[in-house]
């Protein structure tokens, strides 16, 4: 028996073992994305590149998930587990299935490139939904889950998840090729780095990608200072580029003068697969002298001992009977249905909600996003067998009549061809005038908010040049608000949206998956209380935000800015009446009491920490968070444990260490800041720590 087949053995060993049966050619082959078979020694074709950040993506049906921005506004890192899980296993399922038929495709494998943990700093970011909000710490305890829940615990991993986009990678999408991402010392360990640092040191992912940018002038694929970071990290995956992202060193970045210096750049860095093509032209840099024999062979043995562990070359695995029945299964549905109530966030109710079913006769569900199945799906999604769009949701729940009028085109200035502007404003009046309530349904979609390549717009390469809608959903709102009706506002985006006018209740849906609008449904009709939580901060204006280049957080996200605030992070509404009356800290945990005065409901405690040394961020960090489900009138007391290093500061030379001594720590169902207490109605409690 070959040695790579030996299953006694470690699976480095066997990597090595496997590697050295190769000829240095046969090894270089096995760096490019779409590796193929070395029939001599069993070895099938591979493609690297598969996509998985809210459910199995772009390999037909599966079971969809709302977005993973939506994901983060259920603050429910267990939940999040189990999207991932759920996802392992129907990538499991397909390549079964794709295997018996002989299909090594991409987008077929087992190696997902999720999470993304980007840091979402600016709202203009089009890629900004593929993330889970702007806190490092809410990232990192999303994208832990993440990866536990797709590789799993076992000796065999179900699947390689991978941390992306290494790093300080947020936009802008129209430069990302050429563009040089600055950010200091105290910027990268603060912000930018510690999820990341997270993901490598306490879940053990298995593989980190490497962004598109330069990070302080050095390509990040091939980064001294971030590979350095991997090794300080004791990172034991694979590392690969974006796609394409090494080509950018000589035609974009021009730190190479051409393709085969670009490939040796990278390799030697410790780039070990290249999502690309430029790794075409390694054996070209290995004559020349650039590389040699033994990094083409270091790379070969890192990707050849992921897939060993994902049990490849195993005779059998606990995961190779897995039917593909699994696939979009009742069972997987029911989760992202139960995903999409919690993700939806209330921001707005002067007590129109829940809906009281007796009231209404004749309901106008209005908008460009309406009955779009787009404005579930997000980007970087699979096909759902089933979508129940928000007209389907409302139709399906209210027994009274449903009259619909798409209003407007989501970006267009007419919907039918020939037609002039406005087309559908008509009807869209008529509908209101016709009804005795409004749910108008607006915002964006994937198809205008996205990666630059993606997108179809002719705006700002998947960007947003505001935070404002489309010009013709302006005209529609206000035409639809001037009727006089009662009107819900319905946004699906990845981030905020200020949609300029003062409706009765507003909701926003981000992206919530196949399941979004019957998730809605029951959330207007008060089967569910909403109880979702803003990942982000939702500002008024970009124009009194920094520039969307400066990649400094100063005046940015709710640790660092106190103005120009729409929503704050950690701002959500509930139809119940959950209250934090005291909090103290204990062993390393925070001890919260809660009740619920009004009707029951989930909602989320939050813990943040305010620090008073120099080098602590100006105002508070997220600190804990969780979930609890209280009926009318229930007490409970909650215990969030706390990490140690929440106490720890960052100086201006990227030192973390404990430099406070006093501490305050605050717990509420929000942020403890001026905006939330007036939105809710409440205050946070708190507690002094001395260390």
């Amino acid at each position: 028996m070959k040695k790579y087949l030996d299953e006694s053995l470690s699976a480095e060993e066997r990597a090595e073992a496997l590697t050295d049966e190769m000829t240095t050619e046969e090894q270089a082959s096995q760096l490019r994305y779409d590796a193929p078979a070395i029939e001599r020694l069993g070895i099938p074709a591979y493609n690297w590149w598969n996509e998985g950040i809210h459910g199995l993506a772009r390999s037909g049906v599966a079971t969809m998930f709302p977005q993973a921005i939506g994901l983060a506004a259920m603050f429910d890192d267990e939940l999040t587990k189990r999207t991932a899980e759920i996802t392992s296993e129907e990538a499991r399922a397909k390549y079964n299935a794709y295997t018996v038929e002989g299909d090594r495709d991409i987008y077929k494998g087992l190696t997902l490139w999720a999470p993304n943990i980007n840091i979402f700093r600016d709202p203009r970011w089009g890629r900004s939904h593929e993330t889970f909000g702007e806190d490092p710490y809410l990232t990192a305890q999303n994208g832990k889950a993440v990866v536990r829940g797709l590789q799993g615990d076992g000796k065999v991993m179900k699947a390689a998840a991978c941390a992306k986009h290494f790093a300080v990678h947020s936009g802008p999408e129209a430069l990302r090729h050429s563009f040089d991402a600055k950010a200091d010392a105290k910027d990268m360990e603060e912000t930018y780095l510690p999820a990341f640092e997270a993901l490598v040191k306490e879940a053990k992912v298995e593989s980190v990608m490497g962004a598109y940018n330069r990070v302080n002038g050095e390509p990040a694929c091939a980064s001294d200072y971030l590979m350095e970071k991997l090794k300080e990290w004791e990172f034991d995956g694979y590392f690969v580029s974006d796609c394409w992202a090494i080509r950018d060193f000589h035609e974009h970045h021009m730190v190479t003068a051409n393709a085969v210096e670009s490939a040796a750049m990278a390799l030697k860095a410790g780039c070990d697969v290249n999502c690309g093509c430029t790794y075409q032209n390694l054996l070209a840099a290995l004559d020349k002298g650039l590389i040699t024999k033994e990094q083409i062979r270091t790379a070969c043995v890192h990707l050849m001992r992921t897939r060993i562990r994902l049990g490849m070359f195993d005779k059998h695995t606990d995961f190779d009977d897995i039917p593909y029945s699994k696939v979009a299964c009742a069972e997987h549905k029911a989760v992202s249905l139960e995903c999409a109530e919690k993700s939806l966030v209330l921001l707005k109710n002067n007590g129109i909600l829940p809906l009281d079913d007796k009231k209404y006769k004749t309901i106008a569900v209005i908008g460009p996003n309406a009955d779009s199945r787009t404005a579930l799906e997000g980007n970087y999604n699979g096909l759902s067998d089933r979508y129940t769009t928000f007209l389907n949701g409302i139709q399906d729940r209210f027994e009274g009549r449903v009259i619909f009028a798409e209003g407007c085109h989501l970006y267009k200035k007419s919907i039918s061809g020939l037609a002039q502007a406005g087309d559908r404003y008509a009807e869209a009046v008529a509908a209101a005038k016709n009804a005795d309530l409004v749910i108008m349904c607006v915002g964006l979609d994937a198809t205008i908010e996205g990666e630059e390549g993606d997108t179809g717009n002719e705006f700002s390469s998947g960007d947003k040049n505001g935070l404002t809608l489309p010009p013709p959903q302006k005209i529609l709102v206000e035409k639809i608000m001037s009727v006089g009706k009662p009107v819900v506002t319905v946004v699906c985006a990845g981030s905020a949206i200020n949609t300029e006018s003062q409706p009765d209740a507003l909701i926003h849906a981000f992206y919530p998956g196949a399941e979004g609008g019957k998730a809605l449904a029951e959330v207007l009709f008060g089967d569910v209380s909403p109880s979702g939580k803003l990942p982000v901060t939702f500002y008024e204006d970009t124009d009194k935000l920094p520039e969307f280049t400066d990649y400094s957080m100063k005046g940015r996200t709710y640790r660092y800015t106190t103005d120009n605030i729409l929503f704050p992070f950690g701002y959500g509404l509930t139809y119940g009446g959950v209250k934090v009356n005291a909090v103290e800290y204990k062993d390393g945990k925070a001890v919260v009491s809660v009740e619920n005065s009004g009707r029951a409901t989930e909602d989320v405690i939050e813990l943040y920490l305010k620090d008073y040394c120099e080098q602590a961020v100006p105002n508070v960090s997220l600190c804990g968070f969780k979930r609890v489900k209280l009926g009318e009138g229930e007490k409970a007391t909650v215990e969030i444990a706390i990490p140690e290093k929440a106490f720890t500061a960052v100086d201006n030379n990227g030192v973390r260490k404990v430099f406070g001594s006093k501490f305050t720590l605050l717990a509420g169902t929000h942020q403890p800041d001026a905006l939330s207490e007036k939105l809710t109605g409440a205050k946070c409690v708190s507690t002094e720590i001395n260390k």
